[in-house]
């Protein structure tokens, strides 16, 4: 696993009510028990940690934060300034 995703993986232990060490990219956000108040505070910290604003609308951007992998590869997106980034803002 490379830097981004431990640093969201650290991100996301840190505001989950009870933590786990089984925490890979394919597992489910939805697995994870995070409410919306704390997935708000995750996306805030995750801006901060990478020096960027992620777009985030929860009725448009769901699949974009369906799994691990998939928030990583957003975030990695998104550091890159890559196509995928300008699509979405």
């Amino acid at each position: 696993m490379d830097e981004v995703a431990t640093n969201i993986i650290e991100i996301l232990k840190k505001h989950m009510k009870e933590p786990r060490d089984d925490i890979s990219l394919s597992t489910q956000l939805t697995d994870l028990k995070i409410e919306s108040l704390d997935l708000a505070m995750i996306v805030f910290d995750i801006e901060d940690r990478f020096g960027i604003e992620i777009p985030y609308n929860a009725n448009e951007d769901v699949e974009d934060f369906k799994t691990v992998g998939s928030v990583v590869d957003r975030v990695k997106s998104l550091m890159a300034g890559g196509p995928a980034a300008a699509a979405k803002a």
